[in-house]
């Protein structure tokens, strides 16, 4: 009546029904191979039965014939090898006292006391099987409530001396990691007298802060665009004459950011990628791009940025501002970058129409560039994309704030003289010091040419004409407007397939749509003008802006050259001799 009945079970030899009912791991153990030892059955099956490797069934088989039963349990070797009591209790008390610290170093401070390293995993076993207490007394106070000065920096080297870590002790005494390699480093140039408060000599103030109120109010200007970090904030005040380290920068960024309730930077992605065109040497590959800029003119109308960047030194060697991503405005880019920098081996760009085209092909060709292309899908395998990036949160914030074409040019200028100037993450590590992209440029170039050979090798697109005193420039026989005060200035022409563009120093002026006589380089029509807002536009021009299209005139044709009439003399000359005296 008093006995408790057993659950009654069908026996089975399934290893799936057989293994829940074991309450012992030993148990389990002995069931693996209880088939092996009583009827001799093949190892083979019973590693497909049980899913235990072979080797471990050959292994327990060998020892249960050895030691019987107790080759099920424990060996005296594994025995001997825990951690003595004392230790574990240790380790525990050790753990309860500051719960931060991790393994490895509770193992570190065991090896200290006890003269015996276990391993991190062994420390981790042992509080996970051991009850930690619910509360342990504080060996010390918090630093800055330690009366004494000496005891302050004495329970610090105490610390330290039972093989704690200076993370460890600042976390445990409530302190600055500072303050603790202060203090150590002061016991062990001067030993105890160094743990004395030393009097102040006479005179002596607390020191100058770079970061004072000039410094703090220049990084809240700059953090007026919320997409400048550390680094970039950094370089802006090394330009200003305000040395502070990135990390001083980023303190003062999230200082600014709690008083003024400013947002923070949005930050992309960091994985490291393989990229197929790193260069090793300068003028080794030209990366070319176009991007798309937001902006609020009142004009409206698209704005690109087309640049050409140098690979190695991430410099940006030619960068302009357009209304349109056509053939003629990449060109006048590319030919300034060559014109200035020579010519590179390689030319990287994506699979754009205007950098396969016929005319730049033939470029590439009479320069002597390799073209290559990044693979569809992948634009981070151009570094021109990152210096995009780049642009993106130093200049796209005033980009959005220009009210005008001139005041977005400005912008654009100036990012690409801070964009050259300021240091660039990739050369951080430089041992030449080197950090900033036209420091590592320098004055190596590559390929360079004659004017008249770069006339040559652009012959069929870019063309040189002085304006007139009306802002017009003659060509084949048309007069086309640019801009008036331009007047006396000398102007670039880029003539396409089926567009003409007028710039000047990199600034487009107007563009036109072209017709060709059929066989011929003949023009026959030019019309739907476009000018572009610029710089240069004169007070005295709005009396044609009044104008309406069909009365102010801005391609006009011009009759041809008359042809030159022969010119005939007006008298025969006398005869010097006669014909008889010359004989």
């Amino acid at each position: 009546m008093g006995k408790k009945r057993r659950h009654r079970v069908e026996p089975t030899d399934d290893w799936e029904q057989l293994k829940p009912l074991c309450g012992w791991p030993e148990q389990v153990s002995y069931e693996e191979i209880r088939p092996l030892v009583l009827f001799g059955s093949s190892v083979t099956q019973r590693t497909e039965q049980t899913g235990t490797a072979q080797r471990t069934l050959y292994r327990r088989v060998k020892r249960f014939e050895a030691e019987g039963m107790d080759s099920l349990f424990s060996t005296e070797r594994a025995k001997r090898f825990g951690l003595p009591p004392a230790i574990r209790r240790f380790i525990v008390d050790l753990k309860a006292e500051h719960p931060p610290m991790r393994p490895n170093e509770i193992a570190s401070v065991c090896y200290v006391r006890f003269g015996r390293h276990p391993d991190g995993r062994t420390v981790a076993r042992v509080l996970q099987e051991e009850p930690i207490p619910l509360r342990m007394v504080r060996r010390y106070p918090p630093y800055h409530e330690i009366p004494e000065a000496k005891e302050r920096r004495m329970a610090i080297v105490r610390l330290h001396a039972e093989g704690w870590k200076v993370k460890s002790i600042a976390s445990y005494l409530k302190t600055y990691r500072s303050t603790v390699y202060r203090a150590l480093r002061r016991f062990i140039e001067e030993g105890l007298e160094g743990l004395e408060d030393k009097p102040k000599k006479e005179g002596a103030g607390g020191g100058v802060r770079k970061v004072d109120l000039k410094a703090i109010a220049a990084v809240r200007r700059l953090q007026q665009n919320p997409e400048l970090g550390e680094s970039r904030i950094h370089g802006a005040l090394k330009r200003m004459g305000i040395h502070l380290s990135p990390r001083t920068c980023g303190r003062v960024l999230a200082l600014n950011r709690r008083l003024y309730a400013l947002d923070k930077p949005k930050r992309g992605s960091h994985q490291k990628r393989r990229m197929p065109f790193a260069s090793s040497r300068r003028r080794e590959y030209w990366s070319a791009d176009v991007r798309y800029v937001d902006h609020r003119l009142p004009l409206g109308g698209n704005v690109y940025v087309i640049s050409v960047l140098e690979n190695h030194s991430r410099a940006m060697l030619s960068s302009m501002l357009s209304r349109s991503q056509d053939l003629s405005a990449y060109l006048s880019v590319l030919y300034a970058a060559v014109e200035r920098y020579g010519s590179p081996e390689a030319l990287v760009t994506d699979g754009g129409a205007v950098f396969r085209a016929n005319q730049a092909l033939s470029i590439y060709e009479v320069l002597n560039i390799r073209k290559e292309e990044i693979e569809r899908g992948r634009p981070w395998q151009s570094y021109i994309e990152t210096t995009f990036n780049v642009q993106r949160r130093m200049a796209d914030f005033h980009f959005a704030k220009a009210e005008s074409w001139s005041e977005l040019v400005a912008a654009h200028e100036r990012w690409v003289g801070d964009y050259n100037e300021q240091s660039h993450w990739a050369h951080r590590e430089r041992p030449d010091g080197r950090r900033s992209p036209s420091e590592v440029l320098g004055w190596v170039s590559g390929v360079r040419y004659r004017e008249e050979d770069l006339r040559h090798a652009f012959f069929s697109t870019r063309f040189s004409r002085t304006l007139d005193s009306l802002g017009y420039a003659r060509f084949r026989h048309w007069r086309i407007y640019g801009e008036e005060g331009l007047s006396r200035r000398e102007a670039a022409l880029w003539l396409g397939s089926e567009s003409l563009t007028l710039e000047y120093a990199g600034e487009l002026l107007s563009c036109y749509q072209v017709e060709y006589e059929p066989g011929s380089s003949r023009l026959v029509a030019i019309s739907r003008p476009t000018l572009y807002e610029t710089s240069h536009r004169l007070l005295a021009q709005l009396r044609l802006l009044e104008l309406g299209d069909e009365e102010w005139l801005k391609a006009l044709k011009l009759e041809d050259y008359a042809p030159r009439r022969p010119r005939k003399p007006q008298a025969l000359q006398q005869a010097l001799f006669t014909y008889t005296e010359a004989i």
